[in-house]
């Protein structure tokens, strides 16, 4: 593996890091140098992952648990500090966006189990890592959190849901003033906010729905997992160093604010 050394003997935390986006950013953090915990719901995508990023001569270690659970995700810090001894960095990347045929469920026809879990995984998931990992940090005077927003947040479109939008807006939230709180501490906390990038939740989407979305991108085409890891390789880059409370647009210039 050829790697730099940007986030050398660094330890990063990925939740939801054992396919596609989350998948994306382990890698890239490991070809910098740094130490990855793959952090997934499925054990075994986060020990494939994990087992890959070792084979190509990283240091990683696959854990299981579901974020929008305390205890299942407290167990999995301790693991994480057992083998790597801290989190330096924490990139809040878990998210579910449930489909009915393809297409999300109409708000009368949306089951309230369906809504909260949503909301536990895709928000409150955010909420539970930072609190755990963020007394570490503040104890070094240094961190930084990179949460996963979406253009989702910010608009309508007609293949999300309104829980999984509703959540994405709140990321938006909880990262500015997350980020005020923590500043004084050292502690960035910025959010990205992704397109359409080729991952395997997009797939589940009609082809027409992601040629619209093609068409009204600038760019004219799907984003890829690496566009999305390589923002967050910089907003927790000393290059980044005074940058916190921002969201950082990857979507091939759609919705240009």
């Amino acid at each position: 593996m050829t790697t730099n050394s940007s986030h050398a003997g660094r330890v990063v935390l990925v939740t939801g890091a054992g396919q596609g986006i989350g998948a994306a950013i382990a890698r890239a953090f490991v070809a910098q140098g740094a130490a990855v915990a793959v952090l997934d719901l499925d054990h075994e995508r986060a020990a494939l992952t994990a087992d890959e990023l070792e084979a190509a001569g990283g240091t990683a270690i696959g854990v299981a648990a579901d974020v929008a659970d305390r205890a299942s995700l407290a167990a999995a810090l301790d693991r994480v500090v057992h083998r790597l001894g801290t989190v330096d960095i924490l990139i809040n990347n878990a998210g579910i966006s449930p489909k009915h045929d393809g297409a999300p469920a109409p708000i009368d026809a949306m089951d309230e189990a369906e809504w909260r879990r949503v909301v536990d995984v895709n928000l409150t998931g955010a909420f539970l890592a930072a609190k755990l990992v963020v007394p570490a940090m503040q104890a070094k005077g240094w961190g930084s959190i990179v949460n996963m927003s979406s253009v989702a947040g910010r608009t309508y479109f007609p293949s999300i849901g309104v829980h999984y939008a509703a959540t994405k807006a709140a990321l938006i939230g909880f990262t500015r003033h997350l980020a005020g709180d923590l500043g004084p501490h050292g502690i960035t906390v910025n959010a990205i906010a992704p397109g359409r990038i080729r991952t395997p939740l997009i797939a589940s989407v009609p082809a027409a729905v992601n040629e619209a979305a093609i068409q009204a991108t600038p760019l004219r085409r799907l984003g890829e997992p690496i566009d999305v890891a390589t923002a967050a390789l910089w907003l927790t880059s000393a290059d980044a160093g005074f940058v916190t409370g921002q969201v950082v647009d990857v979507a091939g210039g759609w919705l240009m604010t």
